[in-house]
């Protein structure tokens, strides 16, 4: 069992949790992600890392609720418990395999949409507390599903904000703030885009324009969190690549994002059941 020791809703619908779980705490790196169950009869569910604090002994994730699993678990209060949680899981960020002193000198943009800005703060952190310098572009459809601006201000060097609307920051999407930024001639080492498949999309094809190295992750493919259901199937450099266990982050230029926002799609009718049967009372 896994208490949830700090409980606290972002927006109407994303839910930020901080849970015991010192072991994982102690070997989580920027990019992995956990398997969270809630209950015994629950789906195991893959999070991203949003955060974790190895003397406190605890890891953060951020849920957002779109089906019968995430409601369940962003169901579970403060002084709580989840029956399973595990991890970490996958492959670290690239950079986390090179020396600090080499990131001293490096330069990074993030590119951060929606719930994308859960996994992109520990990244973030990470490589400004070691000295480099970083940028960070958010962006979502309103000002009320901007996410962790006050967190995302303190581990970066300038951070862009966006709404489709215009209710928050610039009004336009996260590629014309990073378009604008090329043009001024902002150099960066390299770029890391998180959020929704189509945003990462045009991401790429803007940063290539650019020459500028990028990278993806691409979280919301994972189902089983293992390999072994293949939902996470993606084609990267014409091969065949397992997001959960070779990911999630991936060279942006070589994925197929037409396939991979094909397969996403892929149990949607699911799980809209699955939450009607949640909302009802029948599991």
């Amino acid at each position: 069992m896994f208490k949830v020791v700090k409980r606290r809703m972002l927006t109407s619908n994303i839910c930020l949790q901080e849970v015991e779980a010192p072991r994982i705490a102690g070997s989580a790196q920027p990019g992995q992600f956990l398997i969270v169950r809630a209950r015994e009869k629950g789906e195991r569910v893959p999070l991203t890392i949003c955060d974790y604090d190895r003397e406190r002994g605890t890891v953060t994730i951020v849920t957002q609720i779109i089906g019968a699993s995430s409601r369940q678990i962003a169901a579970v209060e403060e002084g709580g418990f989840f029956l399973d949680v595990v991890g970490p899981l996958g492959q670290a960020s690239d950079f986390m395999k090179m020396p600090v002193e080499e990131l001293k000198d490096k330069r990074y943009v993030f590119i951060a949409g929606g719930l994308g800005t859960a996994p992109v703060y520990p990244q973030a952190k990470y490589l400004y507390e070691a000295g480099a310098s970083v940028d960070i572009i958010m962006g979502a459809k309103t000002a009320d599903l901007i996410i962790l601006e006050d967190k995302m201000s303190q581990v970066c060097d300038n951070l862009y904000i966006c709404t489709d609307d215009g209710s928050k920051g610039e009004k336009g999407l996260v590629t014309q703030i990073l378009k604008n930024l090329l043009d001024l001639g902002e150099k960066y080492d390299c770029a890391v885009a998180i959020g929704p498949m189509i945003m990462m999309k045009f991401v790429t094809l803007t940063a290539k324009d650019y020459n500028l190295p990028l990278t993806v992750s691409l979280n919301t493919l994972m189902v089983d969190g293992t390999g072994m259901c293949g939902a996470c199937r993606v084609t990267v450099g014409g091969k065949t690549r397992f997001a959960c266990v070779e990911g999630p982050e991936f060279d942006a230029y070589q994925v197929d994002f037409d396939e991979a926002m094909r397969r996403q799609g892929m149990y949607r009718p699911q799980e809209v059941e699955a939450d009607h049967k949640c909302h009802i009372g029948l599991h």
